[in-house]
Order: structure tokens, then C-alpha cells, then sequence
């Protein structure tokens, strides 16, 4: 028994070595540098909900980009979140009807995956809803990759803080610690938080490669974050 328990101690020692070792705070210089490659990357973006403002934040961040760089593209949609989807259809639709002039093959596809924490969902039955959602990203993050040709979730994850982009988070790192192949995570924060950061950009904070704020004044504290301005 004695030796299980030394066992098991050493087992946590060394992994959280391995997190320390991986945190975003550690590679400042490589998370900064902006990356000229012609090279397209497949990028993946949670949207929230369809009926709060966070499916359409992400959406009018993503209509800005090229996406003939970026692609294919992966949306993650909650459970039950018809419009979310939607939405996200109705964006590369209109993408698809510019494209045609340039001859841009437009490539997506639409994943959904269990909510972390349902609205209004009381607290104590939080953690098996949460595991759920967790154990479903790892599928899609981790083992479905090792077993299909694209051996890489996504170059690129966008987050604007749902609950659930925290088990998103968590099922990368996952693989960042087993040394597979991981997307680089980009979380901004919410137009609508002015002042104050929400309860999942106080958590991943210092987990995610780059934090950005839309407002200057979020960032008093003086801890980690980046500001370019409105983005939304």
C-alpha cells in the first residue's frame, strides 16, 4: 500500500512538471511571433450559443478572415444548438457565393458536442455533465486524429468564453502533455466585457497562447492579455 501511494505522488509530481513545462507563460517569444506562411491552416472555433451573443461575436471575427488560408474550417456547437449551426452555415454560404469569382474551394464541417453545464444547471450535478463533454472532446481532439489521415484536430482554436470552451481547453492540453499534436489556442474575450473578465477568461488566462480583450480597461491589473482594439 505504502508503495501505490509513492507511486501515485510521484506520478502527480511529475505531471505537474510536465503542465509547468508546457504553459503558454513559458514561450512568450514563439506564441508572439506572427507566423507569414502561405501555408493554409485548418482552424476550429467554438460557438457558444446561438442565442447569446457569443455565436455571433465569433462568427463576425471569423467572416473577417481569409479563408482560403484558413482551411478547412471545424465549428463546435453545443448540443441543441440549432441555430449556432445555422448561423455558422449561413456565413460560409455567403462565403461560397464570393469565393465562385476567385475559384476558392470552400471546406468546412459542423461538430457538436455535450454542453459542460446546461443553463440554470445546479452546481452539484455539474461534474458528471462536465465529464461528459470533456470525454466527448477527447474524441474528437485527441483519438479520432490518431485514426484518420489528418493526424491534427486543428492548427488553430478560437474561444470566446462559453463554459465549455474550459473541457475544449482541458482535452488540448491533454495532448500537449502526451506530446500529440495540438492546436495553438486563442481566447478573446467578449465585446460586452467592459471592465471585468468573465469566470472562463479568469481560468484560462494563463492557460490559453494568446489572450486578447476588446477593452483597454480589463487589462489594469496588469496580468497577462493583449488589446488591438474592437474586433467585433
Amino acid at each position: 500500500m505504502p508503495c501505490v501511494v509513492l507511486g501515485t505522488v510521484v506520478l502527480m509530481f511529475i505531471l505537474l512538471i510536465r503542465v509547468w513545462f508546457i504553459l503558454p507563460q513559458r514561450h512568450k517569444g514563439a506564441s508572439s511571433r506572427s507566423n507569414h506562411s502561405s501555408k493554409s491552416r485548418k482552424l476550429a472555433i467554438f460557438l457558444g450559443s446561438g442565442k447569446c451573443g457569443h455565436t455571433s461575436e465569433a462568427l463576425a471575427l471569423l467572416s473577417t478572415l481569409d479563408f482560403q488560408r484558413y482551411s478547412p474550417r471545424l465549428y463546435i456547437i453545443s448540443e441543441g444548438d440549432h441555430l449556432s449551426a445555422q448561423k455558422a452555415r449561413t456565413l460560409e454560404a455567403s462565403k461560397t457565393s464570393t469565393s465562385q469569382l476567385l475559384s476558392v474551394r470552400i471546406s468546412y464541417s459542423i461538430i457538436t458536442i455535450p454542453r459542460a453545464r446546461k443553463v440554470h444547471q445546479p452546481i452539484l450535478t455539474t461534474p458528471p455533465t462536465a465529464l461528459v463533454s470533456l470525454l466527448k472532446c477527447i474524441y474528437y481532439v485527441t483519438i479520432e486524429p490518431l485514426f484518420s489521415l489528418d493526424i491534427k484536430f486543428a492548427d488553430v482554436l478560437i474561444l470566446n468564453g462559453p463554459g465549455t470552451c474550459f473541457v475544449l481547453c482541458l482535452a488540448v492540453y491533454i495532448n500537449k502533455i502526451l506530446g500529440l499534436p495540438s492546436p495553438k489556442v486563442l481566447y478573446v474575450e467578449s465585446f460586452a466585457r467592459v471592465k471585468t473578465l468573465s469566470v472562463s477568461g479568469k481560468i484560462l488566462r494563463n492557460l490559453v497562447d494568446r489572450f486578447i480583450v476588446q477593452w483597454p480597461q480589463v487589462l489594469d491589473d496588469g496580468k497577462r492579455g493583449e488589446y488591438h482594439g474592437w474586433l467585433v
